[in-house]
């Protein structure tokens, strides 16, 4: 469906209408996610604050996420938006990667959820046609699990968040650490990275990436073997052999405590046995709310990898 605007009955008495989004549209979108995250949080049994219901954390947060949200907007392959009305009651956004379409976003407010609004969004920004492979970070809501089975992905593994307040750790490694910046060699070291452990380069997300946090390339004797996101939120990390994991994790434990961080957390994808047992030992804390990796057919080795927080794209 590619009509600019639509009215679609069934979804009320008022008429629903959908537009591409902009980056102009970036924080509205964001205040439906927040809004959404907090509803889904109370169903999953969360009685913890959220930033929807405190507008000095919203504004916080907002200063946070910014600059996600607009590089979202400014590469996303799909970007629409549902409005009753005029107001904004629903979004879905995806990008494609090097043939990988993945669904980055799919929120509705919860007044307008359970009225095929989700689905209507959902086959504008996710088609089955087009991409080598489609994939979806999912959350713990089983009725969007099912929405999107009708889509033809299916889990494959969680994805944990785990954390703590940071110590300086030393393991011992023949690993050299060396801070990178967005250069031509840097961003085709990480893309060569990618094809191996993912199965495809994503050179504009390193791009935002590096001005976002900051990005640590890792070597063996003078070759690449793997790289590391670290800052307020860090990931992603992608190893060439995750048996390295324990030495590069703890860089990066060492580096938020030097730092002064009060959290260092990751997004763990769960057959990240290496990550999964050396954080476990660390006495790192799994938080409560957890993701899903959801695709048509399996790609990408995710073994050997860590997701960038928040798990909005691989």
């Amino acid at each position: 469906m590619n009509c600019l605007t639509a009215q679609v009955p069934h979804l009320g008495t008022s008429s629903i209408t959908f537009r591409p989004g902009t980056v102009a549209d970036s924080y509205p979108v964001f205040e439906v996610f927040e809004r959404t995250l907090a509803d889904l949080s109370r169903r999953l049994g969360s009685t913890k604050p959220t930033s929807a219901s405190d507008p000095a954390a919203l504004a916080r947060m907002w200063e946070e996420r910014r600059s996600l949200y607009e590089h979202l907007a400014r590469t996303a392959e799909h970007f629409w938006l549902a409005e009753r009305d005029g107001q904004l009651v629903g979004f879905s956004r995806s990008i494609l990667r090097g043939g990988v379409r993945e669904l980055t976003e799919l929120f509705v407010l919860p007044g307008e959820q359970s009225s095929g609004l989700g689905r209507e969004l959902l086959a504008r920004s996710f088609p089955a046609d087009g991409a080598a492979h489609r994939s979806i970070i999912a959350s713990a809501d089983f009725r969007a699990q099912a929405l999107y089975l009708k889509t033809g992905v299916y889990p494959r593994f969680l994805i944990y968040y785990f954390g703590r307040a940071p110590e300086s750790v030393r393991v011992s490694t023949d690993l050299s650490f060396e801070p990178i910046t967005a250069l031509p060699d840097n961003l085709k070291r990480l893309g060569e990275l990618d094809e191996v452990v993912l199965g495809h380069r994503r050179d504009v997300d390193h791009a935002w990436l590096l001005t976002d946090r900051q990005g640590y390339l890792y070597y063996r004797s003078g070759r690449p073997v793997g790289y590391g996101y670290l800052g307020v939120r860090n990931g992603p990390f992608a190893l060439l052999d995750a048996r390295d994991y324990p030495a590069v994790l703890a860089h990066a434990e060492s580096q938020a405590a030097a730092q002064g961080r009060g959290q260092f957390g990751l997004e763990v994808a769960t057959v990240n046995q290496a990550a999964v047992d050396y954080l476990l030992a660390r006495s790192f804390r799994i938080d409560s709310f957890m993701a899903v990796l959801m695709n048509d057919t399996p790609f990408g080795t995710f073994e050997n990898y860590i997701f960038p927080s928040p798990p909005f794209f691989l």
